[in-house]
């Protein structure tokens, strides 16, 4: 065998694989692309692989300044008394003594229970109903959704107002259309005024969370429909079988903003009532605001502020860790 033919084999092997042509194991068309560490090519390359972390910066300051420094200012002054005049002075405990004490927050507490639980049953149904009957091939589904999407459009003001015009008995919707039936005081009873207000917010957020649940059954996979349908499903089934499971995280979203945003119910019952007849509507929210700027007790309405947001970041943690939607987010992340 002539020399020539014996370093053929070398060179093949050199062709095949480049890296063990260079001394520091990598091809010199990847080196060169990835250009050296000092070079300006490499410098870009690390920025663009480097932590972002410092993009957080900004949304984290502005958390801080306008969320976490008011909430710490608020737990400060429950432990002072302070008319919002003078000068606080240090109270101690009095504050959440006079609330726990206080029969008037009590019953605010219990209301709100009250209006939270039935404000989420009445609008929870009534959304994931409309929202998978809006989700289909309806006709006229764009004329019903423009029509119940319209309180969307219009502030907790304009709806308060509206409504507390066309409730009324003396010259309200029942009276113009002769309707004897529906002329009660619905919001001046103490038999009527709780669940007229609970009627109101239902329509206010209902549509909300019908376009959530909406989006939501659009995302699901047309052929596990039909799959169903193949397996002699009717609609009553397919909804139980299919829509549901599939709105699992759908419905702790619309759950979770349901149940905190009903600790929020502030400006409608405001407008409304003003907590009336009596205390008969006078919901935590709204005690909180009486007892701060009618009443000038600025340590019971921080003590009162501070139980919403314990309240509030409760319910979302329970509702997070019994749905199983943080683990959801810890599997994406390790796809």
């Amino acid at each position: 065998m002539t020399a020539g033919q014996s370093n053929a084999p070398v060179h093949g092997a050199a062709a095949a694989d480049p890296a063990a042509a260079s001394p520091e194991g990598t091809t010199p068309s990847r080196e060169a692309a990835r250009g050296p560490v000092g070079s300006p090519r490499g410098r870009r390359n690390q920025l663009r692989t480097a932590p972002s972390n410092w993009l957080l910066v900004p949304a984290l300051s502005f958390f801080g300044v306008f969320a976490l420094l008011p909430l710490a200012g608020v737990v400060v002054l429950s432990f002072f008394a302070w008319d919002g005049l003078g000068t606080p002075e240090f109270a101690g405990l009095d504050a959440w003594l006079h609330v726990f004490q206080n029969p008037v927050t009590l019953n605010a507490m219990w209301l709100t229970l009250l209006m939270t639980v039935l404000s989420y049953a009445v609008q929870f149904p009534l959304s994931l109903l409309l929202g998978a009957f809006m989700a289909g091939h309806q006709r006229y589904r764009e004329v019903f959704s423009v029509l119940y999407f319209l309180p969307l459009l219009f502030s907790a003001a304009a709806v308060g107002i509206a409504f507390k015009a066309l409730l009324d008995p003396n010259f309200g919707i029942s009276r113009a259309f002769g309707l004897d039936f529906l002329r009660q005081d619905w919001l001046g009873s103490p038999n009527f005024a709780f669940y007229t207000v609970i009627m109101v917010i239902s329509w206010s957020f209902v549509p909300f969370h019908s376009l959530l649940y909406q989006a939501g059954v659009r995302q699901i996979p047309q052929s596990m429909y039909e799959a169903a349908t193949l397996d002699g499903a009717g609609r009553v089934r397919q909804f139980f079988s299919v829509t549901l499971p599939q709105l699992k995280y759908t419905i702790v979203t619309s759950s979770t903003l349901m149940l905190v945003g009903s600790l929020t119910y502030f400006d409608l019952v405001f407008i409304l009532t003003m907590g009336g007849p009596g205390n008969a509507t006078r919901i935590l929210p709204l005690d909180m605001y009486l007892t701060g700027f009618r009443s000038y007790q600025m340590g019971p309405a921080s003590v009162i502020a501070v139980i919403l947001v314990v309240v509030g970041l409760t319910l979302s943690l329970i509702l997070n860790r019994v749905s199983g939607a943080d683990r959801m987010e810890s599997q994406m992340e390790g796809a």
